[in-house]
């Protein structure tokens, strides 16, 4: 009799599982980003709002349940080009950080209502990995099962990311000092995504599977050379990034420096009739024949670093100005550290 109740007890509590909960995800699911969209809100001068979306993102509902979405960030997109350019130089950083990651989980619960109601809402954790830093928050989702081999996940209400949080206050004043606005520490994600069953629709067996996402072809600028007003505008981007690196009273390039100073060549290539200054600036620590000396060293290694990696040494000046030339009180370590800078004027042939 007691074997007999166990064996009851272990069927019901197996028919009470969600039917073919496990089988519903197989062999997984393939983010539609043609189809799905991806945007953030942010707030300007207190009451301006401003809607922004991604161009490029990839996605994924693994057989076990795994859940996860990657988003160029470079593929940032303002509707404006030089706007675009300051999101992903002095704010997302994506010389450094080239991508966010997000993770989830679908659990069979999920897939059980999803099945039986065939649209249903659902508080969602997830972990998002932005700017180097990893948050778990909660979004509200609603899923609807379109077709046996067709599921919607859209947001239920908008996400909300504080700028605080993923170590991006600095970067976010750097973008206010170059918009000249004011703009509200925080932000709000909506998405609404298509997911495909694999081997169904667009979404094929093989492939995905984690690969870093490739924004070349959705990056929102044109390839080949820039125009004389999009040249200007990224030197003086550049010029804020506050991204190039040199030990204390040394004019070596730290190594930290390289993946601005690629971009940096990048756009000098792009920019054939455009000369530049390269003009090395520091705080006033120290006596000033020092530090007019040491700008100018400083000039001359990034000068140098373009000259050894193909541009003409004719397209090239350098020129320190020592502590003359302040753009922050030297009070406060703050404003020393925006004093020690290398900036890029651009003079057109």
């Amino acid at each position: 009799m007691i074997r007999r109740l166990a064996f009851i007890l272990a069927l019901a509590l197996h028919v009470a599982q969600p039917a073919n909960a496990q089988g519903a995800l197989d062999p997984g699911w393939l983010l539609d980003a043609d189809a799905s969209n991806l945007r953030f809100q942010s707030i300007k001068k207190e009451v301006v709002s401003e809607s922004s979306d991604f161009a490029t993102f990839t996605g994924e509902i693994f057989p076990n349940g795994k859940a996860e979405l990657r988003i160029a960030l470079e593929s940032v997109d303002t509707k404006v080009d030089l706007r675009n350019v300051r999101m992903r130089f002095l704010f997302f950083e994506t010389f450094k950080f080239p991508e966010a990651i997000v993770l989830a989980d679908v659990t069979p619960e999920m897939i059980g209502e999803l099945e039986s109601k065939r649209r249903a809402t659902f508080s969602m954790p997830f972990s998002l990995d932005l700017h180097g830093v990893k948050k778990t928050l909660v979004a509200e989702v609603v899923a609807t099962l379109l077709s046996d081999d067709r599921i919607s996940v859209a947001t239920a209400r908008p996400v909300a990311i504080s700028v605080e949080e993923f170590g991006l206050m600095e970067n976010l004043g750097k973008l206010e000092d170059a918009a000249k606005v004011d703009i509200v520490p925080s932000t709000t994600v909506t998405f609404d995504f298509l997911f495909d069953r694999r081997g169904t629709g667009s979404a094929p067996l093989t492939g995905g599977g984690g690969a870093e996402v490739d924004a070349t072809n959705a990056a929102l600028e044109d390839e080949g050379d820039f125009s004389k007003e999009a040249c200007e505008g990224r030197f003086e981007i550049l010029s804020r990034t506050g991204n190039i690196y040199f030990a204390s009273g040394s004019s070596r390039l730290d190594s930290a420096s390289e993946p601005l100073l690629k971009e940096l060549l990048d756009i000098t290539s792009r920019c054939p009739g455009i000369e530049v200054e390269v003009a090395g600036h520091t705080d006033s620590v120290g006596k000033a024949s020092y530090n007019q000396r040491l700008s100018e060293r400083r000039a001359r290694s990034v000068a140098d670093y373009l000259i050894e990696n193909g541009i003409a040494p004719e397209r090239l000046s350098a020129k320190g100005y020592g502590e003359d030339k302040p753009v922050a009180s030297n009070a406060t370590a703050e404003g020393k550290g925006k004093n020690r800078r290398i900036e890029f004027l651009p003079r057109t042939n």
